[in-house]
């Protein structure tokens, strides 16, 4: 068994409230990522993105990160690792700096995203991401890459996603426990956005939901920068409870049911579909009308869409106000586990008054045939990301920079703070 990182591979791990996702991938000289291993195990001891029972959650990784390697053939070594939860903050900076020869250098960059960045937050909180959206050189606005171009002096706006200390050390120290070093640590949301979303959708204006077990998480996109992050600690569990109380069958069945049976609009279920429910304390199960099992899942599936309806127009009416894109051409992208379910893109569709589509991990060879869903946006989203910010020799530097895209473009620029 050959260790990653003799290998040169990237390992993505996305340790959710229901399920811990480990993909290990190798970049390929096209740019294209090739998943290679594949090790996932049902999470525990996480709760809408915190850690709530560190060994619990140390087993789940182990039992992830076991199959992984089964399956690649390597030792896994370091990962990227994502990150959620209610504490995420974001705000959008702006910085200026002289233009120190009349010609824009890379320094230059550096040094007004470094200006722009250098912002008082707060002693709890710390920088995940410094994501450059666009950049003026005197009276020249929405430029996108400035190097090379001429001026007296270069502004920046730039995005920075925040973390609470604690919360991240907590899934750190979960990952270092099972003797792994964490590359980065990379917010869900943005994460998942490597993966499902393609260049026109980020310029033309969209919103990625990542809808969980415990948590859903928001980005949004318009001329091609991320505009906005935010975690809703409400998801797919809510549905499952609800199940659960609605017809006294346990919590494992509740989520069973869901994923076999379930529906977002009851409209679109058969009135003469039946499905099993089982009861608790040794009683016999029911069985039950598939659209009263509907009629409990679409209110809350609306509630919950409902929620990130009510942030998507603070949002847009706060980038109006600053004379920033605001539409969302595109629509909206759902994924993520609990966005398979039948008749959700229907719901959203009216609850946003938008087009909706589920998406689907994007720009990856290999083993597309387990990885190929919803659920695995978030931990394929990392192997994007790990691609985009590792260092490479120089061979590799020449095959890296043949690869377009915007990720790629902005790889230099992007700053790791943890």
């Amino acid at each position: 068994m050959t260790k990653a990182a003799d290998k040169k591979l990237i390992v993505g791990l996305d340790i959710g409230t229901s399920k811990v996702s480990a993909l290990v991938g190798e970049v390929l000289p096209d740019g294209e990522v090739n998943v290679i291993g594949e090790g996932s195990s049902p999470s525990s001891g996480m709760d809408k993105g915190g850690v709530n029972d560190l060994e619990s959650v140390v087993k789940s990784v182990q039992g992830a990160i076991y199959k992984a390697e089964l399956m690649a053939d390597c030792q896994i070594s370091s990962v990227f690792l994502s990150l959620s939860g209610k504490h995420i903050r974001c705000q959008t900076e702006e910085g200026m700096v002289p233009i120190s020869d009349k010609e824009v250098t890379q320094d230059d960059v550096d040094n007004v995203i470094h200006t722009a960045k250098s912002v008082k937050i707060s002693d709890e909180h710390k920088v995940l991401h410094v994501i450059p959206q666009e950049f003026a050189i005197d009276y020249q606005e929405g430029i996108k890459n400035p190097v090379g171009l001429s001026g007296v002096r270069m502004e920046a706006s730039v995005h920075l996603i925040t973390c609470h200390n604690d919360m991240a050390r907590n899934i750190v120290k979960a990952v270092e426990r099972c003797e792994l070093k964490v590359d980065q640590l990379i917010f869900s949301g943005l994460a998942a956005s490597h993966a499902v979303l393609t260049p026109d959708e980020r310029e033309l204006g969209v919103c990625v939901v990542d809808i969980g077990g415990g948590t859903m998480d928001i980005a949004v996109w318009t001329g091609g920068a991320l505009r906005h992050a935010a975690v809703i600690p409400y998801a797919g569990n809510v549905v499952t409870s609800d199940i659960a109380y609605a017809f006294g069958t346990p919590l494992g069945d509740a989520e069973e049911i869901k994923v076999k049976y379930g529906c977002a609009l009851s409209e679109l279920v058969s009135k003469d579909a039946k499905v099993d429910v089982p009861s608790v304390g040794g009683r016999p199960s029911r069985s039950l009308q598939s659209q009263t099992l509907a009629e409990v899942i679409e209110p809350r599936y609306s509630e919950l869409l409902g929620l990130v309806n009510q942030k998507l127009i603070e949002v847009q009416d706060q980038l109006r106000n600053a004379g920033v894109k605001h539409q969302l051409a595109a629509g909206i992208v759902l994924t993520g586990g609990a966005a398979q379910m039948e008749g959700l893109v229907e719901c959203a569709e009216r609850v946003f008054s938008n087009q909706v589509r589920v998406g689907l991990p994007l720009n990856m060879v290999g083993l597309t045939e387990h990885v190929q869903f919803p659920h695995y946006a978030t931990a394929v989203g990392l192997l994007h990301y790990g691609k985009d910010s590792q260092t490479f020799d120089d061979s590799e530097i020449e095959q890296k920079r043949s690869v377009s895209g915007f990720f790629s473009k902005l790889s230099g620029w992007l700053r790791k703070e943890f």
